[in-house]
């Protein structure tokens, strides 16, 4: 039988460390301050801004929210991106996806200074993360090294198979994984015989919003599982593995719900605090 991870105590202990860096800025009278812009009526989306300004509250961060109505123009948000951009106080900018139909996303998130982009999908910060130097990295595959990192696991040569392309997960954790010496499977919606890929996985990142796609019959015996699927069925949250059959058979697996993403909020956290310190 598996274990599943405690990924709150995780958080919990990354916490204690974060708020040391934090006290050292307000020592040098630097207060790590995040700028959101909401611009949808998402419910999920409204619940993760709730969660980021409470652990803001908690660390000492300050954030700033900016609720844009639903006839704002293009035009008008890249103004206040730009703005932002220009202001010292503000470290970090963080686009809150999904957005309103009519506004262009990737114009927007081009928008936002590499230096402020705290979700880490500008170009230059991409860029960086391929070639594996010091950068904002994507504050979901952050979070899943994170509990990686946890385990003490040796990663040179293990075999990590993620199922997912996304530029949010799926890529960029793939290429985090790459840099750490693992051999690295991408499979995706296109892939034939998912199964004869994720029995390979030594280490198995499963992001596809497909509930309970992986079954016990499609792991391999004493891997590590992260679920990062949030999926509502029947009323409950579940993720993209059907976590107890396949906990009978893996080492370690991830919960859901509060799992990979508690990570996701404290890896944003980790990111302003970088950029704070870094600016």
């Amino acid at each position: 039988m598996g274990e599943i991870i405690n990924v709150s105590k995780i958080v919990e202990c990354k916490k204690v460390e974060l708020k040391e860096r934090v006290n050292l800025l307000k020592q040098k009278g630097i207060i790590p301050k995040l700028a959101v812009i909401s611009a949808n009526h998402d419910e999920a989306s409204k619940s993760y801004i709730r969660n980021k300004r409470k652990m803001c509250e908690e660390l000492g961060l300050s954030q700033e929210e900016y609720v844009l109505r639903e006839d704002i123009t293009l035009n008008e948000v890249l103004k206040l991106v730009s703005s932002l951009n220009n202001d010292k106080s503000v470290h970090a900018i963080l686009l809150q996806l999904p957005i309103y139909s009519h506004l262009d996303e990737n114009k927007i998130l081009m928008e936002i200074s590499p230096k402020k982009d705290v979700d880490g999908f500008h170009p230059l910060n991409l860029g960086k993360l391929l070639i594996g130097t010091q950068g904002i990295i994507p504050c979901t595959p952050k979070g899943i090294i994170t509990i990686l990192d946890s385990l003490n696991i040796d990663y040179a040569g293990k075999v990590a198979v993620v199922v997912g392309r996304s530029k949010i997960v799926g890529k960029p954790v793939s290429q985090l994984l790459l840099n750490k010496d693992c051999t690295v499977i991408t499979c995706h919606s296109k892939t034939n015989d998912l199964k004869q890929y994720t029995k390979m996985a030594d280490i198995l990142v499963v992001a596809t919003g497909i509930p309970h796609l992986i079954t016990s019959d499609m792991v391999k015996e004493n891997s590590i599982i992260i679920d990062v699927g949030i999926n509502r069925v029947n009323g409950k949250i579940v993720g993209d593995v059907d976590t107890q059959e396949v906990l009978k058979k893996v080492k370690y697996i991830t919960p859901v719900p509060k799992g990979v993403g508690l990570t996701t909020v404290l890896s944003l956290m980790e990111n302003v605090v970088y950029m704070a310190e870094s600016f």
